[in-house]
């Protein structure tokens, strides 16, 4: 290996494997061994020349080491993420079956600390995907989400979760900012009161 090689795996075989996964559980298939082998093979038939075929589309090495530190925030995004959903859907089916809670839509914006386009998308995804929300747009000149939220009264009862996601965000993808620094403000100082 040259000087000049990144350290880590090729990443295309990791991710053609990934894709065999995938394929199993996308088939659920049952847990007969020799259909479960089949489907393995055929995963990697197809999952390893499809990632060695787009492997320009993504960076040629994973640095283990880095994938290893970021598991646990991963880990802790998703049951954070998955806790708001399961909150955020039971909120929403209280509002529909009781007409008499209040449902008074805003439209906020919310500053981001992360930068990077996937931290950004991972954080916009997650504010869709929760009931009750919607990321409207995001203001990169001023790196902040327009949300629009069901009940926008209570503006920290919506940013709250979206901070939370935003702090392990910044440690899973290695963003410089690190989460107890102060959220800048749209206009570029830092928020008050949030």
């Amino acid at each position: 290996m040259s000087d000049r090689a990144p350290r880590g795996v090729r990443r295309w075989p990791v991710i053609g494997l990934t894709l065999a996964v995938l394929w199993l559980l996308v088939r659920g298939i049952p847990l007969d061994p020799r259909v479960l082998a089949s489907e393995v093979v055929f995963g990697a038939v197809v999952g390893l020349p499809t990632a060695f075929i787009f492997r320009r589309l993504y960076a040629d090495r994973i640095d283990l080491r880095r994938v290893v530190r970021m598991l646990p925030f991963a880990g802790m995004y998703l049951a954070t993420f998955l806790w708001e959903l399961v909150t955020a859907n039971v909120d929403v089916a209280y509002r529909v079956l009781a007409p008499s809670m209040p449902i008074e839509p805003r439209v906020i914006e919310i500053p981001l600390r992360v930068k990077s386009d996937a931290a950004v998308t991972t954080i916009a995804n997650s504010i869709t995907l929760t009931p009750g929300t919607l990321t409207m747009d995001h203001d990169e000149e001023r790196n902040s989400l327009i949300v629009h939220a069901i009940d926008g009264r209570d503006r920290e009862s919506v940013v709250a979760p979206i901070r939370r996601w935003e702090g392990l965000a910044l440690l899973i993808f290695d963003e410089d900012r690190n989460p107890d620094d102060p959220v800048p403000s749209p206009e570029g100082g830092d928020a008050d009161g949030e």
